[in-house]
Protein backbone atom coordinates (compact mmCIF):
# COMPACT_ATOMS: atom_id res chain seq x y z
CA UNK A 1 0.00 0.00 0.00
CA UNK A 2 1.53 3.34 -0.95
CA UNK A 3 2.63 5.20 2.05
CA UNK A 4 -0.22 7.78 3.40
CA UNK A 5 0.64 11.66 1.57
CA UNK A 6 -0.24 13.08 5.05
CA UNK A 7 2.93 11.14 6.82
CA UNK A 8 5.50 13.76 6.42
CA UNK A 9 5.88 16.73 4.62
CA UNK A 10 8.21 15.42 1.90
CA UNK A 11 5.61 12.83 1.31
CA UNK A 12 3.06 15.36 0.74
CA UNK A 13 4.83 17.55 -1.02
CA UNK A 14 6.36 15.02 -3.32
CA UNK A 15 2.54 13.53 -3.54
CA UNK A 16 1.56 16.92 -4.77
CA UNK A 17 3.60 17.70 -7.20
CA UNK A 18 2.91 14.43 -8.96
CA UNK A 19 -0.71 14.37 -8.82
CA UNK A 20 0.04 17.92 -10.71
CA UNK A 21 2.08 15.92 -13.38
CA UNK A 22 -0.83 13.27 -13.37
CA UNK A 23 -3.80 15.51 -13.90
CA UNK A 24 -1.86 17.17 -16.59
CA UNK A 25 -2.58 14.06 -18.42
CA UNK A 26 -5.62 14.32 -18.24
CA UNK A 27 -8.42 16.04 -21.03
CA UNK A 28 -9.58 18.96 -21.12
CA UNK A 29 -8.72 22.87 -20.79
CA UNK A 30 -9.49 23.19 -16.99
CA UNK A 31 -7.07 20.52 -16.05
CA UNK A 32 -4.13 22.34 -17.78
CA UNK A 33 -4.96 25.29 -15.92
CA UNK A 34 -5.21 23.99 -12.48
CA UNK A 35 -1.49 22.56 -13.30
CA UNK A 36 -0.34 25.64 -14.98
CA UNK A 37 -1.53 28.08 -11.89
CA UNK A 38 0.28 25.82 -9.16
CA UNK A 39 3.73 25.88 -11.21
CA UNK A 40 3.68 29.58 -11.27
CA UNK A 41 2.93 29.85 -7.72
CA UNK A 42 6.12 27.88 -6.62
CA UNK A 43 9.24 27.95 -9.34
CA UNK A 44 10.45 24.30 -7.78
CA UNK A 45 7.28 22.88 -9.36
CA UNK A 46 7.42 24.67 -12.32
CA UNK A 47 10.74 23.74 -12.77
CA UNK A 48 9.79 20.17 -12.19
CA UNK A 49 6.84 20.03 -15.17
CA UNK A 50 8.03 23.03 -17.55
CA UNK A 51 8.59 20.92 -20.41
CA UNK A 52 5.34 18.50 -20.49
CA UNK A 53 3.45 21.78 -19.08
CA UNK A 54 4.93 24.18 -22.31
CA UNK A 55 3.63 20.95 -24.78
CA UNK A 56 0.45 20.95 -23.54
CA UNK A 57 -0.32 24.03 -24.24
CA UNK A 58 1.45 23.77 -27.54
CA UNK A 59 -1.06 21.05 -28.25
CA UNK A 60 -4.53 22.74 -26.36
CA UNK A 61 -3.53 25.80 -27.80
CA UNK A 62 -3.02 24.29 -31.67
CA UNK A 63 -6.52 22.33 -31.19
CA UNK A 64 -8.32 25.37 -30.06
CA UNK A 65 -6.81 27.65 -33.07
CA UNK A 66 -8.20 24.57 -35.53
CA UNK A 67 -11.87 24.16 -33.64
CA UNK A 68 -12.21 28.17 -34.02
CA UNK A 69 -10.53 28.67 -37.58
CA UNK A 70 -13.22 26.12 -39.27
CA UNK A 71 -15.97 27.30 -36.26
CA UNK A 72 -16.56 24.97 -34.54
CA UNK A 73 -16.97 25.01 -30.55
CA UNK A 74 -14.64 23.66 -28.19
CA UNK A 75 -15.32 21.12 -26.15
CA UNK A 76 -15.29 22.36 -21.86
CA UNK A 77 -16.64 24.82 -19.74
CA UNK A 78 -17.20 28.40 -20.70
CA UNK A 79 -15.04 29.86 -17.83
CA UNK A 80 -11.89 27.40 -18.74
CA UNK A 81 -12.15 28.01 -22.03
CA UNK A 82 -11.89 32.31 -21.08
CA UNK A 83 -9.20 31.76 -19.28
CA UNK A 84 -7.29 29.45 -21.84
CA UNK A 85 -7.94 32.13 -24.59
CA UNK A 86 -6.40 34.83 -22.00
CA UNK A 87 -3.30 32.03 -21.99
CA UNK A 88 -3.27 32.08 -25.33
CA UNK A 89 -3.17 35.72 -26.12
CA UNK A 90 -0.22 36.31 -23.57
CA UNK A 91 1.57 32.99 -24.96
CA UNK A 92 3.15 30.56 -22.21
CA UNK A 93 6.29 32.55 -21.66
CA UNK A 94 3.88 35.70 -20.98
CA UNK A 95 2.86 33.59 -17.49
CA UNK A 96 4.86 35.45 -14.92
CA UNK A 97 5.57 33.71 -11.45
CA UNK A 98 4.11 34.46 -8.23
CA UNK A 99 6.31 37.53 -6.95
CA UNK A 100 5.99 37.82 -2.64
CA UNK A 101 7.40 40.45 -0.84
CA UNK A 102 7.23 42.08 2.73
CA UNK A 103 5.57 45.54 3.25
CA UNK A 104 4.93 46.40 7.24
CA UNK A 105 3.69 42.89 8.77
CA UNK A 106 1.86 42.29 5.58
CA UNK A 107 2.68 39.39 2.92
CA UNK A 108 1.79 40.51 -0.61
CA UNK A 109 1.97 38.67 -3.66
CA UNK A 110 1.60 39.00 -7.47
CA UNK A 111 -0.58 36.11 -8.57
CA UNK A 112 -0.83 36.96 -12.46
CA UNK A 113 -2.74 33.96 -13.30
CA UNK A 114 -5.37 34.22 -10.31
CA UNK A 115 -6.21 37.41 -12.21
CA UNK A 116 -7.70 35.56 -14.92
CA UNK A 117 -10.11 33.46 -12.58
CA UNK A 118 -13.94 33.63 -13.58
CA UNK A 119 -15.39 35.21 -10.01
CA UNK A 120 -18.11 32.81 -9.74
CA UNK A 121 -20.56 33.79 -6.42
CA UNK A 122 -17.76 35.63 -4.54
CA UNK A 123 -18.84 38.66 -6.16
CA UNK A 124 -22.44 38.61 -5.42
CA UNK A 125 -24.33 40.22 -2.65
CA UNK A 126 -25.62 38.24 0.30
CA UNK A 127 -27.74 38.40 2.61
CA UNK A 128 -28.00 36.29 5.92
CA UNK A 129 -25.04 33.70 6.81
CA UNK A 130 -27.02 30.42 5.18
CA UNK A 131 -28.20 29.68 2.07
CA UNK A 132 -29.36 26.08 0.82
CA UNK A 133 -27.03 24.01 -1.25
CA UNK A 134 -27.85 24.12 -4.79
CA UNK A 135 -28.02 20.87 -6.83
CA UNK A 136 -27.84 22.95 -10.31
CA UNK A 137 -24.97 25.56 -9.18
CA UNK A 138 -21.39 24.86 -8.93
CA UNK A 139 -20.31 22.74 -6.44
CA UNK A 140 -17.28 19.77 -6.08
CA UNK A 141 -19.94 16.47 -6.76
CA UNK A 142 -19.32 18.19 -10.49
CA UNK A 143 -18.39 14.73 -12.55
CA UNK A 144 -15.33 16.80 -13.98
CA UNK A 145 -14.17 17.97 -10.78
CA UNK A 146 -13.09 14.47 -9.97
CA UNK A 147 -10.01 14.83 -12.68
CA UNK A 148 -8.84 17.57 -9.67
CA UNK A 149 -8.81 15.33 -6.72
CA UNK A 150 -5.49 15.28 -4.86
CA UNK A 151 -6.51 12.34 -2.15
CA UNK A 152 -9.63 11.06 -1.34
CA UNK A 153 -10.60 8.19 1.52
CA UNK A 154 -10.94 8.08 5.43
CA UNK A 155 -8.80 10.77 7.25
CA UNK A 156 -9.35 11.39 10.98
CA UNK A 157 -12.57 9.44 10.92
CA UNK A 158 -14.35 11.38 8.17
CA UNK A 159 -14.79 10.33 4.07
CA UNK A 160 -13.27 13.96 2.76
CA UNK A 161 -11.82 14.42 -0.38
CA UNK A 162 -8.78 16.84 -0.96
CA UNK A 163 -9.29 18.51 -4.25
CA UNK A 164 -6.11 20.91 -5.78
CA UNK A 165 -6.85 24.42 -5.94
CA UNK A 166 -7.57 26.22 -9.22
CA UNK A 167 -6.10 29.31 -8.80
CA UNK A 168 -3.62 28.64 -5.43
CA UNK A 169 -2.11 31.60 -3.39
CA UNK A 170 -0.97 29.55 -0.58
CA UNK A 171 1.54 26.91 -0.43
CA UNK A 172 0.63 23.20 -1.11
CA UNK A 173 -3.01 25.04 -1.52
CA UNK A 174 -5.84 22.19 -1.26
CA UNK A 175 -9.57 21.91 -1.02
CA UNK A 176 -10.92 19.71 1.80
CA UNK A 177 -14.49 18.88 1.30
CA UNK A 178 -15.76 16.44 4.46
CA UNK A 179 -18.47 13.85 3.23
CA UNK A 180 -18.83 15.30 -0.10
CA UNK A 181 -21.96 13.34 -0.89
CA UNK A 182 -23.91 14.89 1.90
CA UNK A 183 -23.95 18.03 0.11
CA UNK A 184 -23.98 20.26 3.21
CA UNK A 185 -23.88 23.71 2.51
CA UNK A 186 -20.71 26.66 2.98
CA UNK A 187 -22.30 26.42 7.05
CA UNK A 188 -20.22 25.53 9.85
CA UNK A 189 -21.41 23.06 12.17
CA UNK A 190 -20.68 22.17 15.63
CA UNK A 191 -19.67 18.96 14.70
CA UNK A 192 -17.16 20.05 11.15
CA UNK A 193 -15.53 23.08 13.47
CA UNK A 194 -14.58 20.34 16.25
CA UNK A 195 -13.21 17.82 13.27
CA UNK A 196 -11.36 20.48 12.00
CA UNK A 197 -10.11 22.03 15.18
CA UNK A 198 -8.38 18.16 15.73
CA UNK A 199 -7.77 17.53 12.39
CA UNK A 200 -5.62 20.28 12.11
CA UNK A 201 -3.51 19.28 15.50
CA UNK A 202 -3.04 15.67 14.55
CA UNK A 203 -1.88 16.62 11.14
CA UNK A 204 0.49 18.77 12.62
CA UNK A 205 2.35 15.96 14.16
CA UNK A 206 3.74 15.24 10.62
CA UNK A 207 3.05 18.29 8.43
CA UNK A 208 5.13 21.18 9.49
CA UNK A 209 2.86 24.56 8.52
CA UNK A 210 -0.69 22.71 7.81
CA UNK A 211 -3.21 25.50 8.39
CA UNK A 212 -7.12 25.45 7.19
CA UNK A 213 -9.18 28.88 6.02
CA UNK A 214 -12.40 29.31 6.32
CA UNK A 215 -14.51 32.01 4.31
CA UNK A 216 -18.25 31.96 5.53
CA UNK A 217 -21.34 32.58 3.28
CA UNK A 218 -20.58 36.28 2.46
CA UNK A 219 -17.14 36.36 3.59
CA UNK A 220 -16.11 35.71 0.05
CA UNK A 221 -16.62 31.60 -0.27
CA UNK A 222 -16.27 31.23 -3.91
CA UNK A 223 -18.68 27.91 -3.44
CA UNK A 224 -21.63 27.00 -1.35
CA UNK A 225 -20.66 23.39 -0.74
CA UNK A 226 -18.87 23.05 2.71
CA UNK A 227 -15.29 23.08 2.14
CA UNK A 228 -12.05 23.98 3.75
CA UNK A 229 -8.47 25.45 2.28
CA UNK A 230 -5.74 23.36 3.25
CA UNK A 231 -2.33 25.04 3.41
CA UNK A 232 1.18 23.98 4.16
CA UNK A 233 3.20 27.29 4.97
CA UNK A 234 6.38 27.21 7.15
CA UNK A 235 6.73 31.23 7.34
CA UNK A 236 3.85 32.60 10.15
CA UNK A 237 0.87 34.07 8.95
CA UNK A 238 1.00 37.82 9.54
CA UNK A 239 -2.00 37.80 11.96
CA UNK A 240 -0.17 35.00 14.22
CA UNK A 241 2.61 38.40 14.29
CA UNK A 242 3.55 38.84 18.17
CA UNK A 243 3.30 42.49 17.64
CA UNK A 244 -0.95 42.28 17.34
CA UNK A 245 -3.15 43.08 20.81
CA UNK A 246 -4.88 39.53 20.16
CA UNK A 247 -1.21 37.51 20.57
CA UNK A 248 -0.19 39.59 23.79
CA UNK A 249 1.49 42.60 21.89
CA UNK A 250 1.40 46.50 22.41
CA UNK A 251 -0.56 47.03 18.67
CA UNK A 252 -4.18 46.38 17.78
CA UNK A 253 -5.27 44.33 14.77
CA UNK A 254 -7.06 46.93 12.00
CA UNK A 255 -9.19 44.71 12.13
CA UNK A 256 -11.55 42.99 15.78
CA UNK A 257 -9.59 39.47 16.22
CA UNK A 258 -10.68 36.98 18.00
CA UNK A 259 -8.20 34.13 19.19
CA UNK A 260 -9.10 31.27 20.49
CA UNK A 261 -7.30 28.59 21.74
CA UNK A 262 -10.20 26.25 23.26
CA UNK A 263 -12.60 24.53 20.38
CA UNK A 264 -15.59 24.69 22.29
CA UNK A 265 -14.67 28.69 23.17
CA UNK A 266 -14.53 29.26 19.94
CA UNK A 267 -18.08 27.39 19.19
CA UNK A 268 -19.84 29.55 21.18
CA UNK A 269 -18.53 32.95 19.33
CA UNK A 270 -19.05 30.93 16.24
CA UNK A 271 -22.80 30.13 16.92
CA UNK A 272 -23.30 33.49 18.19
CA UNK A 273 -21.96 35.00 14.64
CA UNK A 274 -24.24 32.48 13.25
CA UNK A 275 -27.21 33.85 15.21
CA UNK A 276 -26.73 37.27 14.82
CA UNK A 277 -26.09 36.44 10.76
CA UNK A 278 -22.59 37.93 10.92
CA UNK A 279 -20.10 36.64 8.01
CA UNK A 280 -16.38 35.84 9.21
CA UNK A 281 -13.31 34.62 8.18
CA UNK A 282 -11.16 31.90 9.94
CA UNK A 283 -7.59 30.71 10.55
CA UNK A 284 -7.23 27.22 12.08
CA UNK A 285 -4.05 26.37 12.91
CA UNK A 286 -2.71 23.73 15.68
CA UNK A 287 -4.22 24.34 18.98
CA UNK A 288 -5.77 28.11 18.23
CA UNK A 289 -8.65 29.89 16.07
CA UNK A 290 -8.25 33.06 14.41
CA UNK A 291 -11.62 34.24 13.91
CA UNK A 292 -12.66 37.78 12.72
CA UNK A 293 -16.32 39.23 11.72
CA UNK A 294 -16.95 41.05 8.85
CA UNK A 295 -18.92 43.27 6.60
CA UNK A 296 -20.51 40.92 3.85
CA UNK A 297 -19.14 41.26 0.40
CA UNK A 298 -21.10 43.60 -1.50
CA UNK A 299 -22.08 45.78 2.01
CA UNK A 300 -18.99 48.03 0.95
CA UNK A 301 -16.98 48.90 -2.32
CA UNK A 302 -13.59 47.58 -1.93
CA UNK A 303 -11.20 49.25 -3.72
CA UNK A 304 -10.08 48.54 -7.54
CA UNK A 305 -6.15 46.96 -6.51
CA UNK A 306 -8.29 43.83 -5.00
CA UNK A 307 -11.12 41.20 -5.73
CA UNK A 308 -11.90 41.14 -2.42
CA UNK A 309 -10.71 40.14 1.27
CA UNK A 310 -11.62 36.89 1.74
CA UNK A 311 -9.74 34.55 4.90
CA UNK A 312 -6.21 34.70 3.73
CA UNK A 313 -6.21 39.00 2.77
CA UNK A 314 -8.31 39.38 6.06
CA UNK A 315 -4.61 37.06 7.74
CA UNK A 316 -2.64 39.67 6.23
CA UNK A 317 -1.49 37.74 2.84
CA UNK A 318 -2.84 40.03 0.17
CA UNK A 319 -2.94 38.69 -2.93
CA UNK A 320 -2.92 41.78 -6.00
CA UNK A 321 -3.43 40.95 -9.71
CA UNK A 322 -1.57 43.39 -11.09
CA UNK A 323 2.46 44.44 -11.06
CA UNK A 324 2.37 47.70 -10.37
CA UNK A 325 -0.05 47.67 -7.48
CA UNK A 326 2.44 44.88 -6.37
CA UNK A 327 5.25 46.97 -6.68
CA UNK A 328 3.58 50.06 -5.08
CA UNK A 329 1.34 49.12 -2.61
CA UNK A 330 1.77 50.49 0.88
CA UNK A 331 1.25 49.48 4.49
CA UNK A 332 -1.22 51.95 5.24
CA UNK A 333 -3.50 51.04 2.27
CA UNK A 334 -3.64 47.53 3.23
CA UNK A 335 -4.78 49.11 6.90
CA UNK A 336 -7.08 51.24 4.95
CA UNK A 337 -8.95 48.46 3.17
CA UNK A 338 -8.93 46.31 6.15
CA UNK A 339 -11.03 48.90 8.02
CA UNK A 340 -13.96 49.09 5.23
CA UNK A 341 -14.36 45.73 6.39
CA UNK A 342 -15.25 46.64 9.99
CA UNK A 343 -18.46 46.24 11.39
CA UNK A 344 -20.73 48.70 12.92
Amino acid sequence: MPESPFSSFDHFSGAFVEGLRGVLQQPGLGAYILVHANAVFDEAILTTLEAPLRQRFEILAAECREALGNGREINGAADDLLVFLKLMAIGFDGVQLNRFRREGPWALQFNHLRSFRPARMATAQVSGIHKSFNPAGFHFNKPFLRREVFWAGSLHGLEVELLYNKFPFVPMHGLLVPERLDREPQFLSHPYHIYIWRLTEALAETLSGVGFGYNSYGAYASVNHLHFQMFLQQAAMPIADPRWVHNGGPEPYPLECQLFSCPEQAWEWLNQQHLEETSYNLLYQPGCMYAVARRKQGSYQHSPWTAGFGWSEVVGVITTFNQVDFETLEMETVLSEMKRLRLG
